[in-house]
């Protein structure tokens, strides 16, 4: 295998038994198209592997997320998804990849800046991820995704020009990281409410950091309500936005 494509693998993570899987998870319909018209050897493209990868992205996302957030609703699990699967946010890893460098293009692709395209970039993204399950099977996909896609970090839009944020599944976490990030005081969490019979119980958690940034939220357990409560206060920080109005709740015993 050239080493470029053997560079690629350190950065995937993955040395494949068929370097050809690889090679082919990277070669855009541009070239094929062009071999097949009589410049050489018909070519295949990674569109085949595209389909199959987006399949396999979108199963073992929702997989990792289920595990992770057991305690979390559909709604919330599929605004999750819909993040992590989204064109923005794997764009952005495969930018951090540097898979354009890689990508086997027709002139006509070449000449248009095919390399940096976020539709092709993302197509192969998934191209690879096929291309990993085919040589190695699903374990090796999962490792590929747990870190490339569901813990990667914040990355940018260049089409929109603004910071794109991950999907956090710990909001308390990411709410304690930017109050200490800030020089506030660390987030404080107490429960104001509990209604509903105790085989079926509704709290409400409130959550301060500092006395300026206080926000509440409902779940069905203590930790999903602690959980939207961060959430909010977390969002708002980021924001800048007022603080909110002031209550007395009771300590969590």
């Amino acid at each position: 295998m050239r080493a470029e494509l053997a560079s690629l693998e350190l950065r995937i993570g993955h040395r494949f038994s068929d370097p050809g899987l690889l090679r082919l998870a990277l070669t855009h319909s541009s070239l094929a198209n062009e071999t097949r018209a009589g410049r050489g050897t018909p070519a295949g493209d990674n569109e085949q592997l595209e389909f199959l990868g987006d399949a396999i992205l979108g199963f073992l996302v929702s997989e990792a997320l289920v595990r992770r957030n057991p305690d979390f609703r559909e709604g919330e699990l599929s605004r999750l998804k819909a993040h992590l699967v989204s064109a923005v946010h794997l764009h952005g890893v495969a930018r951090r990849l540097e898979l354009g460098r890689y990508l086997e293009l027709g002139r006509s692709e070449e000449m248009s800046g095919g390399r940096a395209k976020k539709t092709l970039l993302v197509d192969a993204l998934e191209a690879v991820i096929a291309a990993t399950y085919l040589d190695a099977g699903l374990e090796a996909v999962r490792g590929f995704i747990a870190m490339h896609v569901m813990d990667a970090p914040a990355s940018t839009d260049e089409d929109a020009g603004t910071d794109v944020q991950p999907a956090i599944v710990d909001y308390k976490s990411a709410l304690q990281e930017l109050a200490q990030a800030r020089k506030m005081p660390q987030p404080r969490y107490s429960i104001v409410r509990e209604r509903g019979p105790e085989h079926s119980k509704t709290f409400t958690v409130e959550v301060r950091a500092g006395k300026d940034w206080t926000g509440q939220a409902e779940g069905r357990t203590k930790k999903v309500a602690a959980q939207r409560a961060a959430r909010g206060i977390y969002e708002r920080l980021l924001q800048e936005a007022g603080p909110a109005t002031d209550a007395h709740p009771e300590p969590v015993g």
